[in-house]
């Protein structure tokens, strides 16, 4: 038996699978996001904590022998996140999310102090990443900078919990912008541009090897008959792609969760700064992946949610099978944006309002802006020299049949829906926990996902969204300077 947990910025999930990857249970509890100012987005870690205890009770409570029996547990986080905790281990300040850009200025500071940073870290300077957030504290909390020991991302922090150990994984660690991502080791240089250094990291493991061991008291409190070894686990994304057998160069997945994410498999570091792709390792060794972001994919319809008053469900329903573009267009820049504007300012938008544009032409107009941003990713890494031909597509998203048609259409490519699809990063935290225990073959576990549907671009749809994209683009320029002005 094998536990995987996925702690994400809307819920922790928790995953029991057997050794026939057959899922036996799950459970997810919600969380909560702070934001006490424009462009903030914050987390209290204890969340996490009291989210996961509850996860795991209730996976008890509904399979005791089980869970008495795991052997491994896995771990998937949300990625850049900031948790400064002081010498003890105690937590100094709530969290700073990834989709926090507050370190706008800090980037530019980070990029003028190391010319060398694309290089080595394969990234542009994005305010959601971890290093700018620590010379915001720097300058803004010195005294909770002065205190801090360790710098942990959310997996890492919640790792620590678990086995008293501080350990990360290569994949999650290239969101910091310390990591030699090529390399896969912490860059001193990198390190000394935020006034830290090496002993402030936790250390590295590959995702799928022994990361720890669960404290004898949790495993007591979950009735196991030992305490299970921990992989080192993963980011979200890097999870996912385990999870969907993502694993040898040219696998793609469209991930509509909470962000968008446009993935494709490499088996070399290939960075490309300029498009704002990300290029980052693989929870795998010797294997990495690039990809775009999009900051508000589902987020996007759950604030349209809130707005309009009316369940996301009852939004999709209302509104008919897509046969031609909506009339109004929507920028999904709801917490700025990163491929290919690496842009943390820009705020969305509605445009082309008329009388005629009731909540279902809207809804499709918010489901087109996560498409049109996520064409914006796939032109990005084609000009890096990776070209998408198909691609699965995971997330809670892909549940929507219509959201998918429309991503097909827009991107251009044929998207496969899978079996489970929603489940993402908690099933691939079990594929890990797995190989951590058994050290059997990547490939022999990490199978591709069972296809549930091909979703082929609608010709019709798809010429009508290429009629509309350098509109959606314009729209971006035309907003970008408006934020620009005084």
């Amino acid at each position: 038996m094998f536990l995987g947990f996925d702690f994400g910025t809307s819920s922790v999930k928790a995953l029991l699978v057997d050794g026939e990857q057959c899922v036996l249970a799950d459970a997810a509890e919600p969380l909560d996001v702070s934001r006490p100012r424009p462009g903030w987005s914050e987390q209290d870690p204890e969340a996490w904590w009291r989210a996961m205890l509850a996860a795991v009770d209730a996976l008890r409570a509904a399979r005791p022998r089980e869970l008495a029996e795991v052997r491994g547990i896995g771990l998937s986080g949300q990625m850049h996140g900031a948790v400064l905790v002081d010498r003890s281990g105690a937590v100094l300040r709530p969290c700073i999310l990834w989709d926090d850009t507050r370190a706008t200025a800090e980037c530019r500071e980070l990029e003028a102090a190391v010319p060398a940073l694309h290089e080595v870290a394969g990234n542009l300077a994005m305010p959601g990443f971890t290093a700018p957030k620590l010379l915001w504290v720097r300058r803004h909390e010195p005294e909770v900078f002065a205190r801090t020991s360790h710098v942990l991302l959310p997996k890492a922090w919640v790792r620590h919990r678990l086995t008293g150990e501080m350990i990360e994984d290569p994949s999650d660690a290239s969101g910091t912008l310390w990591l030699d991502v090529g390399r896969r080791e912490w860059s001193d240089e990198l390190l000394g541009a935020t006034g830290l250094g090496r002993a402030a990291m936790p250390r590295l493991a590959e995702g799928s090897a022994p990361a720890g061991a669960l404290r004898p008291e949790l495993a007591a409190r979950w009735g196991m008959a030992r305490p299970p070894v921990l992989a080192g686990g993963a980011g979200d994304n890097a999870a996912g792609a385990v999870g969907l057998g993502a694993i040898r160069p040219g696998d793609a997945f469209v991930s509509l969760g909470t962000s968008g994410v446009l993935w494709a498999t490499t088996d070399r570091y290939v960075p490309w700064p300029r498009g704002a792709v990300h290029s980052f390792c693989h929870a795998l060794p010797r294997t990495w992946h690039q990809m775009g972001v999009t900051l508000s994919a589902a987020a996007s319809l759950a604030w349209w949610s809130g707005v309009s008053g009316r369940p996301e469900s009852e939004l999709l329903a209302e509104m008919p099978p897509p046969r031609a573009a909506s009339p109004a267009v929507f920028l999904p820049y709801l917490s700025g944006e990163r491929t290919p504007h690496n842009d943390g300012a820009i705020r969305g938008a509605f445009a082309g309002l008329s009388h005629g544009a009731d909540r279902a032409a809207l809804t499709q107009a918010v489901l087109e802006g996560v498409a049109f941003s996520l064409r914006d990713c796939l032109d990005a890494l084609a000009a890096s020299g990776t070209v998408v031909r198909e691609a699965s597509v995971i997330g809670g998203g892909s549940r929507s049949r219509a959201w998918v048609a429309i991503a097909a259409a827009a991107l251009g490519v044929p998207l496969h829906r899978v079996v489970s699809g929603e489940l993402g990063g908690a099933f691939g935290a079990t594929r890990l926990a797995r190989l951590a225990v058994t050290g059997e073959a990547a490939e022999d576990v990490c199978v591709p996902a069972v296809r549930a549907e091909t979703v082929e671009p609608d010709p019709a749809l798809a010429e009508a969204y290429a009629s509309r994209l350098p509109r959606y683009r314009a729209l971006y320029r035309a907003l970008s300077s408006l934020e620009a002005a005084p």
